[in-house]
């Protein structure tokens, strides 16, 4: 995953998305056409970067709670859309193991970034 790097913080957008098969997006199976899968997925990424170079910008100078608040508020975002998209169809594959395997995920994450 390609992060931008900034200093000591881990500022910046993942380009990930840029990378996901139309087949996985669900739209295909929904007769999207693959024009315009890729077009949202370029409004996507294009809003992605403004917000990223917003948040640049406007948290510049924040304070180390400001930015404690900002950074829980964005992991919490990212595990509510986990557990609303993903999980489920997760839970249809992997059934019982897919909960200890994110909670592991996140032992493992929460662990890299308490002892950097």
């Amino acid at each position: 995953m390609a992060w931008r790097q900034r200093g000591g913080d881990r500022g910046g957008i993942p380009l990930e998305p840029a990378r996901v098969h139309r087949s996985h997006t669900g739209l295909a199976k929904s007769d999207w056409k693959p024009r315009r899968i890729l077009g949202l997925w370029v409004v996507v990424i294009a809003v992605c970067a403004l917000a990223a170079l917003a948040g640049y910008a406007l948290l510049d100078g924040a304070s180390g709670p400001t930015l404690a608040f900002v950074l829980a508020f964005a992991g919490g975002a990212v595990l509510t859309m986990l557990a609303d998209t993903m999980m489920p169809e997760a839970f249809e594959h992997a059934g019982r193991a897919t909960g200890l395997a994110t909670t592991l995920g996140f032992v493992v994450a929460f662990a890299i970034s308490a002892f950097e």
